[in-house]
């Protein structure tokens, strides 16, 4: 059974003061989207996997382009660690810390990260069950079931999806906008979810000494809301 790669581009999040230490979440992969392969990933597909992983006490290996198409040894050291990943209605959400921070290589990726020019993650993966389109305008395949080998940061991931966003904390968000694509980025709700629920926060109304410092009521208003979300 050979090894494939599906990418999709990484919303990076470093959240609170975790970007000194490498830390971040976002998307491994995004549901119904199809790539440039023509593959589409369906909802559910990364349960099993998870499950398995879950089991060995540890997550698939980070490394850096899949480890130069597993090439020479130095190239299939991990980059950092996987500390968490789910499926959620958006696609396989991830979360990670990056190592050796103190060191050339470790800091050349973080900055990358963070600059948004190393802006990939592509999965190496098995495929254990799939269907093949057969109509015009159908995926070439939708990939039901797979088996996680590895998840890379790449430069040219096969999905355009998921880019690197904006590196910013919950405390960075300054606009109604910003609270939206943070909504969709790091929480993934859809668009018509994150408008509905910052229109939400909009139509509360503020009393007048709460409303001398709004950007602090509204950001409390949003955390205690996103706090009864399941999965958030």
């Amino acid at each position: 059974m050979k090894i494939e790669h599906f990418g999709c581009d990484l919303e990076v999040k470093f959240a609170d003061d975790g970007a000194k230490l490498g830390k971040f979440s976002g998307y491994g992969a995004i549901f119904g989207n199809v790539d440039s392969y023509g593959d589409v990933i369906d909802k559910g597909a990364f349960k099993e996997t998870l499950r398995s992983w879950e089991g060995k006490g540890k997550y698939p290996p980070m490394l850096l382009q899949h480890g130069g198409f597993f090439g020479a040894a130095d190239d299939l050291l991990p980059i950092g660690k996987w500390t968490a990943m789910e499926e959620n209605t958006k696609g396989l959400k991830v979360e990670g810390e990056l190592f050796a921070l103190n060191t050339e290589r470790g800091q050349y990726i973080y900055e990358g990260l963070k600059a948004g020019s190393l802006d990939g993650l592509s999965i190496g993966y098995k495929v254990k069950n799939s269907t093949l389109g057969t109509k015009p305008g159908e995926p070439r395949r939708t990939l039901k079931t797979i088996d996680l080998v590895e998840l890379s940061v790449v430069t040219f991931p096969a999905n355009d999806r998921s880019r690197v966003g904006s590196v910013k904390s919950i405390e960075e968000l300054v606009s109604l906008s910003d609270c939206e694509n943070y909504l969709r980025d790091a929480c993934g709700f859809s668009r018509s979810q994150s408008t509905a629920f910052v229109s939400r926060i909009k139509s509360l109304r503020l009393s007048d000494s709460e409303a001398a410092n709004d950007a602090f009521k509204v950001n409390e208003i949003a955390r205690k809301l996103l706090s009864t979300i399941p999965g958030v």
